[in-house]
């Protein structure tokens, strides 16, 4: 009597194929049975996380965010910290918009250092995915589990490679993370879609693993330079603000807070040259950034203050453009620095 071989249950069949051909096994990117829910397409924008898990890391009012920040080398007006105060009361991502080099990205990192909490980064550019900004697969691991034949599921959190939004969500640290995506603009629009999951409900879904939820909701920042439009859907999940160029009395306290050693002269004279150039129509205007980065250069150089010299050979750290340093350097600098004389002897004349 001819012996018939039963067939293969499903688990069987897997471990089968995944034994004999593990490379498409992993390709496929599946559990033998999976009870993973699927992805929820339309997060809900008016999810209240619960505030209990973190009230600690919550500054009481506008002014405590004001000075704690300030501790940290960054100056915010009220504005700005009526912002993050709010952002942070009501447990929104806070989105900052505004021309580069004034201070956005700066905040993040102030907020980690203030809150003493980690910082987790994520750099956005173009063809930006899933497996560099959430999570990847251990391959090398898998394939060392599938040799040694132990029958363990492949697709399992010890084979997860948590990405920056993953990172933030649950950190190795145990505390609570500031997650900041930078430059959200750099990024294609399908990566804003794939953020709405996350800013919504602060939980991101694995198909292989189902939906993972974060330990404690990070505070979030996301900035942007303005290059293009930011999708409304994005936006309505967040606290939003726009961080503009500082007046002439903030941009030279935080010149004095970040860099004492500047002489007070020279300090004015940056102020003043910087917030002239904003106006002379440059193709990219100097932000905060600039005006620090100059002012140590005339320090390193042992300028006291500023003449027409000077400010020709360090103009470079100021403008970014050939066409910008071409159209400012020689006699329209002179004269920047005559009109701004002028008015010095002006106020001296009245007070």
């Amino acid at each position: 009597m001819m012996k018939t071989t039963p067939p293969l249950t499903v688990k069987a069949r897997t471990q089968h194929d995944a034994a004999a051909h593990p490379a498409r096994a992993l390709r496929t990117g599946r559990r033998s049975v999976s009870n993973a829910p699927h992805p929820n397409p339309e997060p809900n924008p008016h999810s209240e996380p619960n505030p209990a898990a973190f009230s600690g890391d919550v500054f009481p009012s506008v002014p405590a965010a004001q000075s704690a920040l300030a501790d940290t080398g960054y100056i915010a007006n009220t504005e700005l910290a009526t912002a993050i105060h709010l952002a942070m009361k009501l447990t929104r991502p806070l989105f900052l918009e505004g021309e580069a080099g004034t201070g956005k990205t700066a905040i993040a990192q102030a907020l980690a250092q203030a809150l003493d909490l980690p910082l987790v980064r994520l750099q956005c550019y173009e063809g930006l995915d899933q497996a560099a900004a959430l999570y990847d697969w251990n391959v090398a691991a898998q394939l060392l589990e599938l040799k040694r034949d132990t029958g363990a599921d492949l697709y399992d959190e010890r084979f997860l490679l948590a990405r920056p939004l993953l990172q933030a969500l649950r950190h190795p640290s145990g505390k609570r993370a500031v997650l900041l995506i930078d430059e959200i603009d750099r990024a294609d629009a399908a990566f804003e879609a794939f953020l709405l999951e996350l800013l919504s409900d602060w939980q991101i879904t694995v198909p292989e693993l189902g939906t993972i939820e974060a330990t404690q909701p990070p505070i979030t920042i996301l900035t942007a330079n303005g290059t293009r439009e930011i999708h409304d859907a994005l936006k309505r999940r967040c606290f939003y603000a726009y961080v503009e160029f500082p007046s002439r009395t903030l941009e030279l306290d935080i010149l004095r807070t970040r860099l004492p050693q500047v002489p007070a002269q020279l300090s004015g004279q940056v102020v003043d040259f910087v917030q002239a150039l904003r106006n002379e129509g440059v193709f990219k205007a100097p932000g905060v950034a600039e005006t620090l980065d100059w002012a140590r250069a005339l320090v390193a150089l042992d300028a006291a203050v500023l003449d027409p010299t000077i400010v020709d050979a360090t103009l470079g750290a100021v403008l970014k453009y050939q066409d910008d340093l071409a159209a400012i350097r020689g006699e329209r600098a002179r004269a920047i620095l005559n009109d701004l004389s002028g008015l010095q002897r002006d106020a001296q004349v009245l007070f």
